[in-house]
């Protein structure tokens, strides 16, 4: 007999499903769309450079009373000069060619058919990270650009940064016409959270950790 779904599962099913009809559109989209997307990504980090900062403050402040180190600390620190910095790696992104669509290892068969190797998108990527919050903007921008959608989890010391970042990064997809289910964040800590996504093989296409062994 099949187990009933959590509440945890059941929410981020729901959500994976939602970034999985988003992927459909991220597919479809042109390079200058991306491109001008990813503009849009970067200029929105700026424009909210207030309610990010107010966020990250709140997860400076908590790591502090958990006893974090101050090269942890340092880490999980935004000021302006590193959302200019993050804005600017994303307008990075949007200056990198297009992968989508490039052709490689053509050859030709003995039977004159020209056979090689096309770059599409995978579709739903979830990625899954630790402290550093520039990570949820650099991980979007590059899955963006490859016409893909993405699933993110950062470390629970972020998690206020985290979910701001995220916001802007949505809006400025809406703002563009684009789902902005295409950059989904897991809104929990719950670490059963992470183990109910791996199960998730339906609507995710590829799982990239950046976490330590355990």
């Amino acid at each position: 007999m099949e187990k009933p779904m959590t509440d945890t599962l059941q929410m981020i099913k729901k959500l994976a499903l939602m970034c999985k009809d988003a992927s459909l559109a991220m597919g479809r989209l042109s390079t200058r769309q991306k491109n001008e997307a990813l503009s849009a990504m970067a200029g929105r980090i700026m424009a909210d450079a207030e309610a990010i900062l107010a966020a990250n403050l709140l997860d400076i402040r908590a790591g502090r009373e958990k006893g974090l180190s101050e090269a942890m600390l340092d880490r999980l620190k935004l000021d302006r000069d590193r959302l200019a910095k993050m804005a600017d790696a994303i307008l990075e992104i949007a200056a990198l060619p297009d992968p989508v669509g490039e052709i490689t290892e053509m050859v030709t068969r003995p039977s004159g058919i020209k056979v090689g190797r096309m770059r599409i998108p995978l579709g739903v990527i979830a990625m899954i990270y630790e402290a550093r919050p520039n990570v949820t903007s650099d991980a979007a921008a590059l899955c963006l650009k490859a016409g893909n959608a993405v699933i993110l989890r950062g470390g629970s010391e972020a998690f206020n940064s985290n979910q701001a970042i995220a916001a802007s990064l949505q809006a400025a997809l809406s703002s563009r016409g684009i789902p902005p289910a295409a950059v989904c964040l897991l809104p929990t800590n719950d670490r059963q959270a992470i183990a109910d996504l791996l199960t998730l093989n339906d609507c995710i296409d590829l799982v990239i950790p950046e976490v330590g062994k355990g």
